[in-house]
């Protein structure tokens, strides 16, 4: 008979921050509506900014409330529960009552963990675990930024299977997740008038990795079906590629990523002649230096956006991309408790608009005055953002 013993543990982290942001426009001048008008942009100012301060929370951990606990089943076998949930400590909203930043029970012995529920995807691990500021706050990853726009919800799966690989493979670890779509299913004849969503929401993914040392590098892949339609035999899918690495030297961590995400329809047949897909490719290079009590971080990142072109147009396309340079400082005043401070900076080419802060808002693309009569399109240009913040875990 099996000996149980088990554990029950309420844990949590409690993070506030002053954030503000804010984002500049530059007025984008028609050169043919100049010419049957000089004065058309008259009444409008070069320049259009906006901006948002207030007091903000998870801008350096994300704040949570949860519950874990772990049965010892014997002959190595362990039942393991988690629950946890956010929180928005700013306002006092209870949404970690609904437990969707973690929701899992897993059965784990030699042969690794298989887990049940709602659970990070493994092709977030990568853009968390190798940025400095782990995807919070105002220095949060622009690849993390940009590849969140592709997918709907590219940190987590609903409705998983995950599989996890043992800790004892000599430094190489590794996962793999499939998450149900969950759609009704009917009669051929039937289904696109009932539903012909039939395989929205399906999710699978991998992620592998070695970490020895001061060495730590994974790569991971995987695809979300976004939307289907049964009728036209198509998938709007993202796919994710992932590699990325870090090197503590002690000194000094150096981390650097690679990410390559592609939304494409995919038919099954009769695929239109011209099928264009829509590419992001993205880097981040960072470091965290520990200095006494506390940590300097610093990163930069840099996104291009490409959708591909009809080869017989001849419009003139450049693609959106952006660059970020974040830096900042954790200083930690006891092993739960550390105040940090954090600025970033975003330039927008193209058309691209990425805000900086984590408080964020939208830059001006449309600005009307004088009760609407006199309209100027505006161009993101640049974005700043910063968060000082106190951080405290139980």
């Amino acid at each position: 008979m099996a000996s149980a013993q088990s554990s029950v543990e309420l844990f949590g982290i409690v993070d506030a921050s002053i954030s503000s942001v804010s984002n500049k426009s530059e007025l984008a001048q028609d050169p043919l509506t100049v010419l049957a008008n000089p004065l058309a942009y008259a009444l409008l100012p070069s320049t259009a900014k906006a901006s948002k301060t207030g007091l903000n929370n998870s801008a350096n951990s994300s704040s949570r409330l949860g519950f874990r606990g772990k049965e010892d089943l014997g002959g190595g076998l362990a039942a393991s529960f988690w629950l946890e949930g956010a929180l928005s400590n700013d306002d006092g909203t209870a949404s970690g009552l609904s437990f969707q930043r973690r929701s899992t029970v897993s059965l784990s012995g030699p042969f690794g963990e298989v887990r049940l529920g709602r659970d990070y995807k493994p092709t977030f691990w990568n853009l968390t675990v190798f940025d400095p500021f782990g995807t919070n706050g105002a220095g949060s990853a622009l690849v993390q930024r940009a590849a969140g726009a592709f997918e709907a919800n590219n940190v987590r799966s609903n409705n998983s299977i995950g599989y996890f690989l043992p800790g004892n493979l000599g430094g190489f670890y590794g996962q793999l997740q499939y998450a149900f779509h969950e759609q009704g299913k009917y009669d051929s004849a039937i289904q696109s008038s009932l539903n012909d969503n039939s395989r929205g929401g399906r999710y699978w993914g991998g992620r592998f990795g070695y970490a020895n040392g001061p060495v730590d590098v994974a790569l991971s892949y995987g695809e979300q079906n976004a939307k289907s339609s049964y009728a036209l035999g198509a998938d709007a899918l993202v796919k994710n590629f992932s590699l990325a690495g870090s090197y503590d030297f002690g000194a000094a961590k150096l981390f650097a990523q690679y990410q390559n995400t592609k939304s494409v329809i995919d038919y099954s047949e009769n695929a239109p002649l011209f099928n264009p897909a829509t590419k992001l490719d993205g880097y981040l290079l960072g470091v965290t230096v520990p200095v006494g009590a506390g940590v300097i971080k610093a990163s930069y990142g840099n996104v291009k956006i490409k959708t591909d072109q009809n080869p017989l147009s001849t419009f003139s396309y450049s693609p959106p991309k952006a660059d970020q340079l974040a830096v900042g400082y954790v200083h930690n005043l006891s092993k739960r408790t550390a105040l940090y401070a954090t600025v970033a900076y975003i330039k927008n080419k193209n058309g691209a608009n990425f805000s900086a802060g984590s408080n964020s808002i939208t830059a001006p693309t449309v600005v009307s005055i004088t009760n609407g009569t006199a309209v100027g399109g505006y161009t993101p240009k640049t974005s700043v953002g910063y968060d000082l913040g106190i951080r405290h875990s139980f």
